[in-house]
Order: C-alpha cells, then structure tokens, then sequence
C-alpha cells in the first residue's frame, strides 16, 4: 500500500520550509536544509549501501520551485542546483513520521566527520587528500 499524496503543499520561500496538509488535517513543516540532507537522489544517497555522500554547508538552503511528479511524488529544486531528487509520497510521509530522529542522526554524522551545518565562503576551494594505502 502506498502512502497517501498531501491534499496541499506550501512551499514558504522567506522561512524556507515545506507545509504538508494531509487529509486528515494534519500539518507538517519540513526545512529545505532537511530535505536536501535528506534528497532521496544518488548524489546524496550513492547508488548502494555505503556509498551515502554527507552533506555540509547547507544550513541555508532554500527551494526555490517545487514540480510535480505523476502523481506519486515531488521534484524540488534548491538554490545550490540540487534539483534530481525525487520525493514520493511515502517518502515524504516516512520523513515527517521520523523527522526527529532523521536529523539527530544526521548532526551527529556532521560532528563526527568534523564537518557543519554552515557553507564555506563562496572564494573557498576545498581538496580532499585521501590517505596513501600503505604497500
């Protein structure tokens, strides 16, 4: 069974955030930041387990359009060209049920990688050295 599509989505461009109403008259916000942590695309996900890519700098993000998909899903598109991620109903659905946890985890990632929340300076250039295998 598939989750239910929300009767109405508001996308709110100053505050950055995602209003899900269901039918049940339940309201849901989600944060763009959320959402792009959280894009279901293999950018962000990888193409296995394992492969998942941690996101950082994206505190402010924001969506700047949202498109349907049929009638199954949502393509949002952020402000920093992420715009293949493809959120269907049930994962919507999955994301608000577990918000909490979902971003909990997703912090303690960041902290453990060093990493945050905040973008680095737009004249930045980062390199990642990887460490030489020893032989």
């Amino acid at each position: 069974m598939t989750a239910a599509a929300p009767t109405e989505l508001k996308l709110h461009k100053k505050s950055g955030t995602l209003e899900l109403v269901y039918d049940d008259g339940k309201h849901y916000s989600l944060s763009a930041e959320f959402l792009r942590v959280h894009s279901p695309s293999a950018e962000v996900r990888g193409h296995g387990k394992g492969q998942e890519v941690l996101q950082t700098g994206k505190r402010d993000v924001k969506i700047v359009a949202i498109a349907t998909v049929g009638n199954y899903a949502i393509k949002p598109s952020f402000d920093d060209g992420h715009d293949t991620g493809i959120f269907s109903w049930e994962y919507l659905r999955d994301l608000v049920s577990n918000q909490s946890s979902l971003w909990h985890e997703y912090l303690a990632k960041l902290q453990a990688a060093g990493a945050t929340r905040e973008a680095l300076p737009a004249d930045t250039q980062v390199i990642q050295i990887q460490p030489a295998s020893p032989d």
